[in-house]
């Protein structure tokens, strides 16, 4: 066989293009989960201090009820982002799943479609990531717009 696939298996060469793809988005998921993961622990000494905060602050004080606001702004976050995560890691089993159907695809016959309503699946979850993440940021600018009001 002359010409520019001598001694390529065509097939093959998809079939690695293929496996590869969906494993570089789970590099990426990786990345993803280790910014929102980061979030959420800044959140939590912040939310001391303002509990601390509110404490100290004798009762009926306006302060009181700003912080307690605040609180639960960061709330809402963070279930924002956990639900982030969670759709992260989902997102991740999805791509490996990808790559492990296309490398079993023709041992065990598997549907040609399987794995690119996995690769799929992995698709709209990181919109979904991308979704929370747009929330949580959105609650953010919240506080920060309060913050700065005292």
């Amino acid at each position: 066989m002359d010409g520019p696939s001598a001694g390529f298996d065509l097939f093959s060469l998809r079939l690695i293009g293929a496996a590869v793809t969906p494993a570089v988005m789970v590099s990426g998921c990786g990345i993803l989960a280790t910014g929102l993961g980061n979030q959420v622990p800044r959140m939590t000494p912040r939310v001391r201090d303002m509990a601390r905060e509110w404490r100290t602050l004798p009762e009926g004080h306006a302060r009181r009820t700003l912080l307690r606001q605040e609180v639960a702004i960061l709330d809402r976050r963070h279930a924002l982002l956990a639900r982030a995560l969670m759709l992260d890691y989902a997102a991740m089993l999805s791509f490996v799943l990808t790559s492990l159907l296309y490398l079993v695809q023709r041992r065990f016959n598997v549907p040609e479609v399987a794995p690119v309503v996995s690769f799929m699946l992995g698709v709209v979850l990181l919109g979904g990531i991308a979704i929370y993440a747009l929330a949580s940021l959105r609650l953010s600018r919240r506080t920060r717009s309060r913050v700065s009001e005292r």
